[in-house]
């Protein structure tokens, strides 16, 4: 079991490194895109040599960008059959589907025109471009699309029914997987994100030209259009977190308990604004869980319910299978305990069938079915052996929610102030040296927050792969741990050295790319 526990935490750990590596470059390519297509717009639109300009040089980062991204996203994709091929045994007529549509569709549309987007100035007519630098950007979008269906179907696992003869899951309802509430929601989500990532990228960088008196009018006029861009996605992405706290609430109330290191729910739930938690708080002690806190009375009731008088959840309630009515009668449910129990009925039918189907026996194939489908919705419970282990790292996902929600807070202020500075005597803000400072330092901040937000949605999911049915421990591949430490450490430094090389590629183009106001880039 030691054993066991190591190469599901390495596999893990490389998993997360991979995946937070790549959402480096993805929000920046789906922001970014769509600033580049604004942008040429404008160029076909007036025939303006200095659009033409400008497009073309935030269209040399992008590229560059796009490629890095693709490097990771191919090596991510790879590790479903290398280190989990449990999961994707279980899973794969569902969860390759979307990924195999996303390749098949998105990705060839995007290679396809951003060949021509790059490489067809003067070979193709203005419009035919415009329309390639466009389906560019959308399939970009359409890529990630299909990536979250996949990563929502995980999370909230529909349209499927489990074959025992196959021991694996198949597709029942395709449209459900896709218009899954929590894939519609996730998408946006993600896309608006993208949509704030790239447009504090383009302010940041052209702040440094104002910084460095070098290409004004380009900067002035580049801050212009990623500033309303920002505040339009700024304030999408906060829309589209409210509906993924309310879907959190629904379909992954533990994570929604974690997110705000409740242990004991109650009708009416305040919301914890800024706390320290308590490090040595026990889940089943009466201590508090904060050493101090700041909490919005009834906010969080609003948030997960849109309604005050509401009762949300905590870990104690969820493990103990209790929750109250606003009048406060309690209601009780399957506990956690109850459910490792059903769960690992659920394995028993799944052994009987297979006996059963061995030795030919069609009554004891048909009896054993029928006890697997009664059961297995707790699937994955039967793999645990106490409630605790339900229980994702709270500390993490707490900490990380916060960062995200304060970051974001700042990006909204950020972009108010931005677009309200940007015209005539009010763009002297921008003219002075600590605003220009403050926009360039953004850059990190909204990749903090981007990068926060998937390590609440990904670690407040533990310990499941899929959510309620496959824990991350029966997922993983008949490895040694040794084996999947040393791809991490080479994974690592691989994909540290495609940053610096990314970083290093592009403070050269942004250095050369304001050499001469001329320039043809």
């Amino acid at each position: 079991m030691d054993d066991l526990m190591t190469v599901v935490d390495w596999s893990r750990w490389q998993f997360a490194l991979t995946a937070m590596y790549h959402w480096l470059f993805v929000p920046l390519t789906l922001g970014l895109s769509v600033i580049v297509g604004i942008m040429e717009t404008i160029y076909y639109r007036t025939r303006s040599e200095k659009w033409l300009r400008t497009t073309k040089f935030w269209m040399t980062l992008f590229g560059i960008n796009f490629a890095m991204g693709v490097a990771t996203g191919i090596i991510l994709e790879f590790e479903f059959g290398t280190n989990w091929s449990n999961y994707s045994w279980f899973v794969g007529d569902i969860f390759g589907a979307p990924l195999a549509i996303e390749g098949l569709l998105a990705f060839f549309m995007e290679a396809t025109f951003i060949a021509v987007m790059f490489f067809g100035w003067k070979k193709v007519s203005p419009g035919f471009h415009l329309a390639s630098t466009w389906l560019t950007a959308i399939g970009a979008s359409i890529s990630a699309l299909w990536i979250l269906i996949a990563n929502a179907w995980m999370q909230y696992p529909v349209g499927m029914e489990f074959d025992p003869g196959q021991m694996r899951n198949i597709m029942d309802n395709f449209w459900d997987v896709v218009l899954s509430p929590v894939a519609v929601n996730k998408f946006f989500h993600a896309v608006f994100d993208g949509w704030v990532v790239g447009a504090v990228f383009v302010c940041g960088v052209s702040a440094w030209y104002l910084l460095k008196d070098r290409r004004r009018e380009f900067a002035m006029d580049s801050i212009r259009i990623a500033g309303w861009f920002g505040l339009v996605g700024i304030l999408l992405t906060l829309w589209t977190g409210d509906g993924s706290a309310v879907q959190v609430a629904k379909v992954q109330p533990m994570k929604l308990a974690a997110m705000e290191g409740l242990y004991n729910g109650k009708v009416g739930q305040e919301l914890i604004g800024v706390a320290l938690l308590n490090p040595s708080k026990e889940r089943t002690d009466d201590s508090d869980p904060y050493l101090f806190d700041i909490s919005i009375p009834y906010g969080l009731s609003v948030l997960a319910n849109h309604d005050p008088n509401t009762f949300v959840p905590g870990i104690n309630d969820l493990i103990d299978g209790i929750r109250l009515t606003p009048e406060g009668d309690t209601i009780r449910t399957d506990s956690y305990a109850e459910r490792i129990a059903i769960g690992k009925r659920a394995h028993e039918a799944l052994r009987d069938f297979d006996a059963a189907m061995a030795n030919g026996d069609e009554a004891a194939m048909a009896a054993a079915r029928s006890r697997l489908k009664d059961d297995y919705r707790y699937f994955g419970y039967g793999y645990l052996n106490s409630p605790d282990e339900a229980v994702p790292p709270v500390a993490v996902t707490f900490y990380s929610f916060r960062i995200m929600v304060m970051a974001g807070g700042y990006l909204l202020i950020f972009f108010i102030v931005a677009v309200c500075t940007m015209g005539g005597r009010r763009s002297r803000l921008w003219q002075q040296r600590w605003w220009q400072w403050v926009a360039m330092l953004t850059i990190p901040v909204v990749w903090i927050c981007s990068e926060a937000g998937w390590v609440t949605a990904e670690v407040g999911r533990q310990p499941w792969i899929i959510e309620n049915l496959m824990p991350a421990k029966a997922a993983i591949s008949a490895i040694s741990a040794s084996t999947v430490q040393l791809t991490f450490w080479m994974f690592a430094a691989v994909f540290t050295a495609l940053l610096v090389a990314e970083i290093t590629i592009m403070i050269n183009q942004i250095r050369n790319g304001g050499s001469d106001e001329k320039q043809d880039y």
